[in-house]
């Protein structure tokens, strides 16, 4: 099964939007930004993918959350994971969720119920 962190609410401060989530039961250790995005269009998230030197982990960036993620890129603030103990730039977040929010517009392959999510939202 995949390894998955879901995001349970936000927090900024004058740099940051800070994207936390609820203590994982498997370890962070030698966890790096994956520099890559997916798109879960049954779970309306945005799927951020981090690396370990054996696997993926998955965190779920629920609708619930893409107005701050729309202010962060709006206002270049840096978007950090914090889970635990663990705070972790995600970088290279802007440019694929900016790739992927032009390849949702107008395109029914990713679902009705994203696309219009999509367009409110962003």
């Amino acid at each position: 099964m995949q390894k998955r962190i879901e995001i349970t609410h936000t927090s900024w401060n004058e740099e940051q939007l800070l994207l936390q989530a609820d203590p994982v039961s498997f370890s962070l250790e030698q966890v790096a930004a994956g520099n890559k995005m997916l798109v879960d269009s049954d779970n309306l998230s945005f799927i951020y993918i981090l690396e370990t030197p054996s696997e993926f982990i998955y965190v779920s960036v629920k609708d619930t959350y893409w107005q701050d993620l729309k202010k962060a890129m709006e206002e270049k603030k840096a978007i950090v994971l914090v889970v635990d103990k663990m705070a972790l730039l995600l970088t290279n977040i802007e440019e694929e969720l900016g790739y992927l929010l032009e390849n949702i517009k107008d395109n029914a392959n990713y679902g009705e119920e994203m696309e219009k999510r999509v367009n409110d939202i962003f």
